[in-house]
């Protein structure tokens, strides 16, 4: 079927980057706060961290805040995977569609450590009033250029010294080249918008 290459690379996404977290799991034991790491190279090193929440460690308040985003990236997979269909069904741009399967299969990446490593590999958040739903995300990708300390006034994460680029895995690359393929190609993928404003402008005219 018309769809069926590009839930296959969104498998395939899954798989890598599954497959990564669990190298990076089995072979940098992490011990509390110590954060191991194997530098290739002056800027690039595999940093082995956890994540409780969202980008840059930001995270939900409250003991069910884990819970809410956990579900929230359920709704938002589901979502995703059937806006994928309906756009391949549609017959949309295939470069469009291939970036979509990238952000889905990155977003599937990050729920199956949501909702799974609590369980499996004992990695709940703290304070977890249940395992299930409650994983921590690993990360290890680290472009260690320098750390920058953010302006006071930021909210939230205003104080606080952050890397110039945060430690990421596989499954977030695929989402920010998948939405950065769609900003930088939009005119490519969606050409009939260019040929309503030639139109409104000839009627302008």
């Amino acid at each position: 079927m018309r769809y069926t290459k590009y839930f296959l690379l969104t498998i395939g996404i899954i798989l890598i980057d599954q497959v990564i977290k669990l190298w990076v799991f089995e072979t940098f034991p992490f011990e509390g706060y110590e954060h191991p790491s194997l530098r290739l190279g002056d800027w690039f090193k595999l940093h082995y961290i956890t994540n409780e929440g969202m980008a840059f460690g930001i995270k939900l308040a409250g003991v069910y805040g884990k819970l809410i985003l956990s579900l929230f990236r359920l709704v938002a997979m589901v979502g995703i995977s059937y806006y994928l269909y309906l756009m391949a069904k549609k017959g949309m741009h295939e470069g469009f569609l291939w970036c979509i399967a990238l952000i889905l299969g990155g977003a599937m990446g990050n729920v199956v450590d949501s909702t799974f490593y609590g369980v499996f590999l004992d990695l709940p958040t703290s304070d977890a009033p249940m395992l299930w739903f409650h994983g921590r995300v690993i990360d290890m990708f680290y472009v260690d250029i320098c750390n920058c300390l953010i302006p006071e006034w930021v909210p939230v994460l205003g104080g606080s010294y952050y890397p110039l680029w945060p430690i990421f895995n596989f499954a977030d690359a695929s989402i920010f080249v998948g939405v950065a393929l769609i900003l930088i190609y939009q005119k490519k993928f969606f050409p009939e918008k260019d040929g309503v404003k030639e139109k409104e402008q000839h009627v302008q005219v």
